[in-house]
C-alpha cells in the first residue's frame, strides 16, 4: 500500500474558476457547494467559478473559498492518507478531511477568520515580503535590528524561501538591513502571521472554544509548532495559536520526509505546495512520487500515477 501524505493549500492558490470542473462532473460536488453556499448565507460557489477576482481576493471570501475546493477535491479523490498537512489557512482543510472539524463549522470559522485578519490592522499600515536566497539565521539577526515597528518571520517556507511581516515602514527597514539576493512585497492587505494579528487570534479563539473538535481519523503535522498531533484538543489549541505566529512549513516537511512516505499528494488549486516540496527534498535521500487534485483531469491522472 502507498504511504501518502496530503497537503493542502492557503491563500495565494486561490483562481477565478476553481473547483467548477469539480461542480460540473460530480453530484457529490454539487451538493457540496450548494452546502458551503448555504452555510456563508452568500453564493461562495459563484465567487469561485466566475469572480470577480477582486472579491475572490478578499481574505473573508479567499479563504472559506480554497477550503471548499480542497475539501472537494478531497472527498472526490476518495482515498485517506497516512499523515497530512495544510500550509496555514490549509490547516483548516486538512482537520476537516481528516473529521475533526465539521465541512460547514469549518467554513464559518475561516469566514471569520478572514474577516477578524483583515481588520486587525488598517489597510496600509502592514505589509508583507518574501525573501529569497537569505539564510533564515541571517534573516533572522536582520530583523533584530530594525527599529521603526513590529516585523518578524510569518512563513519559512524553504530554505531559499522566507516570507516577513509585520509595519510596513519595518519591512522595508529589514530589507535594507538584511540585503537578501532577491525580494518581493506581497499582494497581500494584512501582515499575517505576525504578533500584529494579536487580536485576531483572542477573537476566533472564542469562536474555536464554541466549536466541536473531534480526534482526526489521520495525524495532522501543525503549522505553528511543526509537530504531529493526533487528537482534537491539541487540533483546537494550534489553529488558536497559529494566527499571530509563523508557519513552520519547511520543518514540517523535513518532519513529514522522516515518516516512511512514498508520494505527496495536493488537493486543491494550483501546485504551490509540490513545487516547494521538490525545492526543500533536493536533499532528501529518496524521491517521492508527487501528484495534485485541481480538477477532474488532475484527479484521474493522479488516481492512475499514485497507486
Amino acid at each position: 500500500m502507498t504511504r501518502n501524505a496530503f497537503l493542502f493549500p492557503g491563500q495565494g492558490s486561490q483562481i477565478v474558476g476553481m473547483g467548477k470542473s469539480f461542480h460540473d462532473h460530480s453530484d457529490e460536488a454539487r451538493a457540496m457547494f450548494a452546502r458551503a453556499d448555504e452555510a456563508l448565507g452568500y453564493k461562495i460557489s459563484k465567487l469561485c467559478f466566475e469572480g470577480p477576482e477582486d472579491e475572490l481576493k478578499l481574505t473573508s471570501n479567499t479563504q472559506p473559498a480554497l477550503l471548499l475546493v480542497s475539501t472537494v477535491a478531497y472527498t472526490l479523490y476518495g482515498r485517506d492518507p497516512v499523515i497530512a498537512a495544510g500550509h496555514s489557512l490549509g490547516e483548516y482543510s486538512a482537520l476537516v478531511s481528516a473529521g475533526a472539524i465539521r465541512f460547514e463549522d469549518a467554513l464559518r470559522l475561516v469566514h471569520k477568520r478572514g474577516r477578524y485578519m483583515q481588520e486587525a490592522v488598517p489597510v496600509g499600515q502592514g505589509a508583507m515580503a518574501a525573501v529569497l536566497g537569505a539564510a533564515y539565521e541571517d534573516l533572522a539577526r536582520a530583523l533584530a535590528q530594525v527599529t521603526s515597528g513590529v516585523v518578524q518571520i510569518a512563513n519559512w517556507n524553504s530554505p531559499e524561501q522566507i516570507v516577513i511581516a509585520g509595519h510596513k515602514a519595518a519591512v522595508e527597514e529589514a530589507l535594507a538591513i538584511a540585503k537578501p539576493p532577491r525580494s518581493v512585497m506581497l499582494p497581500v492587505s494584512a501582515p499575517f502571521h505576525s504578533a500584529l494579528m494579536q487580536s485576531a487570534e483572542e477573537r476566533l479563539a472564542v469562536d474555536l472554544d464554541a466549536t466541536e473538535f473531534r480526534d482526526p481519523k489521520f495525524p495532522i503535522v501543525t503549522n505553528v509548532d511543526a509537530r504531529i498531533i493526533r487528537t482534537g484538543a491539541e487540533a483546537r489549541d494550534a489553529l488558536k495559536r497559529q494566527v499571530s505566529r509563523p508557519v513552520l512549513w519547511y520543518k514540517s516537511m523535513e518532519l513529514l520526509a522522516g515518516e516512511s512516505l512514498d508520494a505527496f499528494v495536493e488537493l486543491g488549486p494550483g501546485k504551490v505546495l509540490i513545487g516547494l516540496i521538490k525545492r526543500i527534498g533536493k536533499g532528501w535521500p529518496k524521491p517521492f512520487a508527487m501528484g495534485n487534485v485541481e480538477d477532474m483531469e488532475s484527479l484521474a491522472k493522479t488516481r492512475v500515477s499514485i497507486a
